[in-house]
C-alpha cells in the first residue's frame, strides 16, 4: 500500500464521500478520496496497447508516481458505446478493505430513512417495449444476426436531493454477493449499483471472467420451487442458446490473446437475491506480459450479453429500437493499476443519481424464441434489485 493510501488506513472501510470511487469484490475491495488527474479519452480502441487511451493512462501513471503516489489506480466506468467518452480517473488517495466486513456493517446500519417518492416513469412503455422486441427477435431469425440485447429505464423523482453514498448499505445488505460500486461523475451526478457479472480479472498473466447470460426468476415459495426454476432454466433450450452465442464469441476474442484458455462446454447455475443465471466461468493465461486488465476489458466490452451478436449490427438495431442513450448503463466498471493488475464488472442492476432524479436501468437478451410479455416481466425482475433500494416493490 502506498504512503497516500496509508494516510486513509485507520478510517473505517465506510468512509465514502461524494467524490468517493467505491468498488467491492471478494478478490480487492477499494474506496478512494480525490483526484489528482481524469481520463475521458473514448475506449473503442483500448484493446490496442499503443492506442491513444492507453499510452494517456501509462503517461498518467508516471505524473502520479511523479505527484507522489507510489502506486497509483486506474479506476472508473467505461460507457455502452466506447466511442463515447470515458469516466475514468486516476485518485489521491486508496485503501483496501474488506468486503465481508462492509457489509456487514451496511446490515446493521439499513434501517435509515428511504427517500420519498413523488414521481416514476418507465421508458418505453410496456406496449412500445413489446413491440420493440416483437422487432428485434423477427430480426434475429434472419441469418445475418443471432441476438440484439434491449433495454429499458425507469426514472424516478424524490421530494429531496438523496446522497448516493447514503443509498450503498442498502444497496450492500440487500445484495450482499454483488459487485458493489459508486462512481463519481463529471456532472456531479453518481452511477452506483450491484453487478452480478465480472466481466475481466487479471493477476500476473491469470486473467478470468463470469459471463451471465440466460435468467430466470426465483421463487421464494419454497426451496424446492427454486431449485425447479433454476433446473428448468439449465434445460432451456432458449436460454442456452443465448448463453452459448456469447461464451462462444468471448473465446473467439481471447484465443489470439492468449496462452491457454479454458472455457467449459456446459454453465453454470449461480444465483443473485432476485434471479437464476446461466453462468461460464473462464479462465486463461495472457500470450505476452505486457497486456493489462483494462486492455483484455476493452477486447471483451460489449460482449454478445450486453450488445447482442454479431456487435456491429446488435449495435445499429438497439440505437434504431432504443429511444434513449444507454451512455454508462451497459458499460462496465472497474479499476486498474501500472502492473496491469485489476478488475472490472458489467454495469447493470445500477442506477444514476442527480439530485432528485434517479434513474434504473435493466436489459434483457432477444433471440427468435423471446416473447415480448417475458421480456417485459425479466426486465421487470432486473430492475427490482435496484428498486428495492429505494423501497419501492
Amino acid at each position: 500500500m502506498n504512503k497516500l493510501c496509508a494516510d486513509d488506513a485507520a478510517r473505517s472501510p465506510d468512509f465514502l464521500s461524494d467524490d468517493s470511487f467505491f468498488f467491492t469484490s471478494p478478490w480487492k475491495s477499494i474506496v478512494t478520496q480525490g483526484c489528482f488527474t481524469t481520463l475521458d479519452t473514448p475506449a473503442w480502441q483500448g484493446h490496442d496497447l499503443q492506442s491513444e487511451l492507453q499510452k494517456k493512462v501509462r503517461s498518467a501513471f508516471v505524473e502520479a508516481r511523479e505527484s507522489g503516489i507510489d502506486k497509483p489506480l486506474l479506476v472508473g466506468a467505461i460507457p455502452f458505446d466506447t466511442r463515447q467518452p470515458s469516466a475514468l480517473f486516476i485518485p489521491q488517495r486508496c485503501k483496501y478493505f474488506s468486503r465481508q466486513q462492509r457489509v456487514t456493517m451496511a446490515e446493521q446500519a439499513m434501517a435509515g430513512p428511504l427517500p420519498v417518492i413523488t414521481g416514476r416513469q418507465v421508458i418505453p412503455e410496456k406496449d412500445a417495449f413489446m413491440a420493440m422486441v416483437a422487432q428485434a427477435a423477427e430480426a434475429t431469425a434472419q441469418p445475418e444476426l443471432d441476438k440484439v440485447v434491449l433495454s429499458r429505464l425507469f426514472d424516478i423523482t424524490t421530494s429531496t436531493p438523496v446522497k448516493a453514498y447514503a443509498m450503498m448499505d442498502r444497496l450492500m445488505a440487500l445484495n450482499p454477493t454483488s459487485y458493489h460500486f459508486h462512481v463519481p461523475l463529471a456532472d456531479g451526478g453518481t452511477l452506483l449499483g450491484a453487478s452480478p457479472e465480472l466481466l475481466l480479472r487479471k493477476t500476473g498473466n491469470h486473467f478470468s471472467s463470469l459471463p451471465l447470460a440466460g435468467s430466470a426468476r426465483r421463487d421464494d415459495s419454497s426451496d424446492d420451487a427454486d431449485r425447479a426454476v433454476g433446473e428448468r432454466l439449465m434445460y432451456s433450450q432458449k436460454d442456452r442458446y443465448e448463453h452459448r452465442l456469447v461464451t462462444e464469441a468471448m473465446q473467439a476474442v481471447l484465443q489470439s490473446r492468449s496462452h491457454s484458455l479454458m472455457v467449459p462446454e456446459k454453465p453454470d447455475l449461480i444465483t443473485t437475491s432476485a434471479l437464476w443465471h446461466l453462468a461460464t466461468p473462464i479462465e486463461g493465461e495472457v500470450s505476452s506480459s505486457t497486456e493489462n486488465a483494462l486492455s483484455l476489458a476493452c477486447l471483451l466490452h460489449p460482449t454478445p450479453a450486453l450488445s447482442g451478436y454479431p456487435h456491429e449490427l446488435a449495435r445499429q438495431w438497439i440505437e434504431r429500437l432504443e429511444p434513449f442513450d444507454r451512455q454508462l448503463f451497459g458499460g462496465i466498471v472497474g479499476w486498474c493499476d501500472e502492473q496491469g493488475d485489476g478488475e472490472w464488472v458489467v454495469t447493470i442492476r445500477c442506477a444514476t443519481l442527480a439530485g432528485n432524479r434517479i434513474r434504473l436501468f435493466a436489459g434483457a437478451g432477444i433471440v427468435p424464441a423471446s416473447s415480448p410479455e417475458a421480456e417485459w416481466h425479466e426486465t421487470g425482475v432486473k430492475l427490482s434489485t435496484m428498486m428495492k433500494v429505494f423501497g419501492l416493490q
